[in-house]
């Protein structure tokens, strides 16, 4: 899918991102806003048109070839393992996610996926909906844009995001499983709530909400205080999500040690010969 303008891709008609003072946008402005200070999240279904959305996945199952996979096994803080804290701790669990990702420097310069991320009518929407003063794309040549590709037994351990937002946009969902499933605002600033965070870990669904992903639609999530997972995914039907790097402040980049650990590279080590 090649040389197509990424507003023909947007629904425009619901969404009318060109006119950000109208009254449809400022009233899902407050809608946006409203909901990720009460949940965490919000979902804008149909964000982008159905035929887009096929054309998209289409790409994205032709990436799928080139993505990089890895076990990763952690806790759900992402943080090293402090063996002075009791077994029961929440901090003391660990599991493994398995899944695929493709780089921002494996999509060509017209690939629609990319022209999605870097349309200017997207990134003024979500200043807004988030309410910040100022947006900025990733600096970094490999975090900025991802597609996240998980297969038939793929898993997404309970984790807290370290930023304070992921905006992300779901163009294809397997056969079964692949759930997003998050607990609001679990915890807070000088208020960890350990108790409730390890009843989550050992099994306990009692305060868990599942997301379904319908292909099409863009999530706005604030994860550094909800924690959440994906569900195992089943079928042989892969599991397709945009993450779409923004932040508040200009050239923002990863680390070394953090893109070899997503990447299985870092930037000094782009491997141009994997473009699709």
């Amino acid at each position: 899918m090649q040389d197509t303008n990424p507003e023909s891709m947007f629904d425009l008609e619901r969404y009318p991102l060109a006119d950000l003072e109208s009254r449809r946008i400022q009233e899902l402005v407050f809608e946006c806003r409203s909901q990720l200070e009460h949940i965490g999240a919000v979902e804008l279904p149909g964000f982008l048109k159905r035929d887009a959305v096929g054309k998209l996945a289409q790409e994205a199952d032709a990436l799928a070839a080139i993505a990089f996979y890895n076990a990763e096994t952690g806790n759900a803080y992402l943080e090293a393992i402090d063996p002075s804290l009791p077994d029961s701790h929440p901090k003391r669990k660990q599991e493994t996610s398995t899944f695929g990702v493709v780089a921002y420097d494996q999509f060509l310069a017209e690939s629609s996926i990319r022209k999605i991320y870097e349309s200017e009518l997207l990134l003024n929407f979500l200043c807004k909906a988030l309410g910040k003063k100022q947006l900025y794309r990733y600096a970094d040549p490999l975090g900025a844009l991802n597609l996240s590709v998980m297969r038939k037994g793929d898993y997404l351990r309970w984790h807290f995001d370290q930023t304070d937002f992921v905006s992300s946009l779901c163009l294809q969902s397997p056969e079964n499983g692949g759930h997003f499933e998050f607990v609001p605002m679990i915890r807070k600033r000088g208020a960890e709530n350990y108790a409730e965070v390890a009843k989550v870990l050992r099994g306990s669904k009692e305060i868990v909400q599942k997301l379904n992903m319908v292909p099409g639609t863009l999530l706005l999530f604030e994860g550094r205080h909800s924690l959440h997972r994906v569900s195992t995914v089943e079928g042989d039907r892969l599991r397709h999500v945009l993450l779409l790097g923004y932040d508040t402040k200009p050239g923002v980049k990863s680390s070394a040690y953090l893109q070899f650990l997503r990447y299985g590279r870092t930037k000094d080590l782009a491997l141009e010969n994997t473009q699709f």
